[in-house]
C-alpha cells in the first residue's frame, strides 16, 4: 500500500492541530500550511474530508480556524488515514467488498490470499495503535532536542 499525499499531509496537519490547540484555541489553515509546507488551497480540502468525519471543527471569524473535534488520544493515525485514503488493504481482494476478484479466478481459490490478509491486519494493527497525542508528543520532544 503507498501512502497519497492526502494521507501524508492530513495526517501532519492533524499532528499540527494536536500540537498547536491549546486550551481550545484555533489554529488557522496559514500557520498550518506556512509551518508544514503544504498548500493553503490542498489543506482546505483536506480540512473539509477531516471535518465531515468529525475529526475537526472550524471555527469563523478573525480568530478562527481549526480544532480538533475529539481529544488527540482518542483518535488513531488509522482513522486518519482510513478517512483520508480509504481501506487500508494492501490488495484489493482482502476488501470487506461482495464479489471482488483479483483477475486470476475466484480469491476463495487463490492460494496467496491469506498472505495479503495477514500484511493488511499488521499493517491495521500498527496504525491503531499509534494515537494523534503519540505523534504529538514525539513532535514536541523532538522540538526540544
Amino acid at each position: 500500500m503507498k501512502v497519497s499525499t492526502k494521507g501524508r499531509y492530513g495526517l501532519k496537519a492533524m499532528v499540527d492541530l494536536a500540537v498547536h490547540c491549546k486550551k481550545g484555541s484555533c489554529v488557522s489553515l496559514k500557520s498550518i500550511a506556512e509551518r508544514e509546507g503544504i498548500s493553503e488551497a490542498y489543506l482546505e480540502q483536506l480540512m473539509a474530508i477531516l471535518k465531515k468525519n468529525g475529526f475537526v471543527k472550524s471555527i469563523r471569524g478573525a480568530q478562527g480556524g481549526y480544532i480538533l473535534e475529539r481529544d488527540s488520544k482518542d483518535i488513531s493515525v488509522g482513522d486518519i488515514l482510513r478517512v483520508l485514503e480509504g481501506p487500508l488493504n494492501v490488495v484489493e481482494c482482502v476488501s470487506d467488498k461482495k464479489n471482488v476478484t483479483c483477475g486470476n479466478g475466484t480469491c476463495k481459490k487463490c492460494v496467496t490470499k491469506n498472505v495479503w490478509e495477514k500484511i493488511s491486519d499488521s499493517l491495521s494493527e500498527v496504525v491503531d495503535s499509534i494515537s494523534l497525542k503519540d505523534l504529538a508528543d514525539d513532535y514536541i520532544g523532538a522540538e526540544r532536542n
